[in-house]
């Protein structure tokens, strides 16, 4: 089971490194600080350059530290706050099915990071020298995480957001490379 989980934690986690990454710093053919939050205006958020640095922060920060199996709850909980995000923002009003742009992934991910969260680092992880493989994880911890990652995204969604966005400003925003892309 150890060497299931580590793969798994390597996977998720340096994809989600990799999508930070193109949010903080432009790598992988992504839009960096600024084209990001240029995104973010589109979308409606009132301070989109804090939106932009927030999103890649927990998605790079989330990702590597997923990885490390290092802090895995709060790894987890970064990575499933940006997925609740872009499922409200962006992927719901397309339905489930990701062929029609839709939140299929971006719930499973959402899932994904809760159930490491509930199962633990593993063996191969940076919490265990620590003694945390076992003290930081569990089934409440998995409840915590996606249940505190939906409080984060109803704060960032009424509070981070303006009135009056109109549904068709926000489908062109999705669709334009502008756009942040979430996984």
């Amino acid at each position: 089971m150890s060497y299931g989980i580590l793969f798994l934690r390597l996977v998720l986690g340096g994809i989600m490194a990799a999508h930070g990454a193109q949010k903080l710093f432009g790598w992988f053919g992504g839009s960096g600080p600024a084209g990001t939050a240029a995104g973010y205006r589109l979308l409606g958020y009132r301070a989109p350059l804090v939106m932009a640095f927030a999103a890649g922060l927990a998605e790079f920060g989330g990702g590597l530290f997923l990885a490390a199996g290092l802090l895995t709850p709060l790894a987890a909980l970064g990575i499933a706050v940006v997925m609740v995000n872009a499922i409200a923002v962006v992927h719901w009003r397309n339905g489930f099915w990701n062929t029609n742009g839709g939140y299929e992934f971006n719930l499973l991910i959402w899932a994904t990071a809760g159930a490491i969260a509930a199962i633990g680092a593993g063996r191969f992880s940076l919490d265990r020298p620590y003694g945390w493989e076992d003290n930081i994880s569990g089934a409440w911890w998995g409840v915590g995480v996606l249940g505190l990652s939906l409080v984060i995204s109803a704060l960032t969604l009424t509070v981070g957001r303006g009135r009056g966005m109109h549904e068709e400003h926000a489908h062109t925003a999705d669709h334009e490379e502008a756009a942040p892309r979430a996984a």
